[in-house]
C-alpha cells in the first residue's frame, strides 16, 4: 500500500528524512486515527511538505510499525522520548504529539528523492495530513 504523507515544513522534516537524521515518522491522536492500523512494513510512504506548494519530492519504505495501545499522558511522552533520536521532533512538535492516547510510530528505510508531482486529493473529503492512497499511480496528477 502508498500512502501521502504531510511532513512539518517549519520542522525541516522533509530535509531532515532525506538526510537520514530523522528515520522515524510519529502520528498520534485521542482515538485509533489514520494511520492508526493502516500501515505496515513494506508499504511505500510519500512525502510532501505541509506548505501551499503541493508537491511529492521524496518517498520511504516502511520498515516496522508500532500501534500503541490507549496510552496515558506519561506513557505517551514516556514512548516519545525513548525514540526521539529517529523521530527528532522540535519542542512545538513535542507538544503537539505528547500526551496522545494513541500512538503510532513508523521507522522508514534510506528516504530518496523523485521527480516532484502532485497529487489528486479530490477523494479524500476530510483532508488529513496522511493518506491511503492504494497504490500511487492512481492518484498522480
Amino acid at each position: 500500500m502508498d500512502h501521502v504523507v504531510y511532513l512539518d515544513t517549519a520542522a525541516k522534516e522533509m530535509v531532515n528524512i532525506l538526510a537520514g537524521k530523522k528515520t522515524m515518522i510519529l502520528r498520534g491522536a485521542t482515538g485509533r486515527k489514520m494511520p492508526y492500523g493502516r500501515v505496515k512494513a513494506g508499504d511505500m510512504l510519500y512525502f510532501l511538505n505541509n506548505d501551499a506548494e503541493g508537491l511529492v519530492k521524496a518517498r520511504a519504505s516502511v520498515m516496522r510499525v508500532l500501534n500503541s495501545e490507549a496510552l496515558i499522558e506519561e506513557g505517551s511522552l514516556q514512548l516519545i522520548n525513548q525514540h526521539q533520536a529517529g523521530l527528532q521532533l522540535t519542542e512545538k512538535q513535542l507538544k503537539r504529539w505528547g500526551g496522545k492516547r494513541y500512538l503510532v510510530l513508523i521507522w522508514i528505510g534510506k528516504a530518496e528523492e523523485v521527480k516532484p508531482f502532485k497529487v489528486d486529493k479530490s477523494a479524500y473529503g476530510n483532508m488529513d495530513d496522511w493518506l491511503p492512497v492504494g497504490d500511487i499511480e492512481g492518484v498522480i496528477l
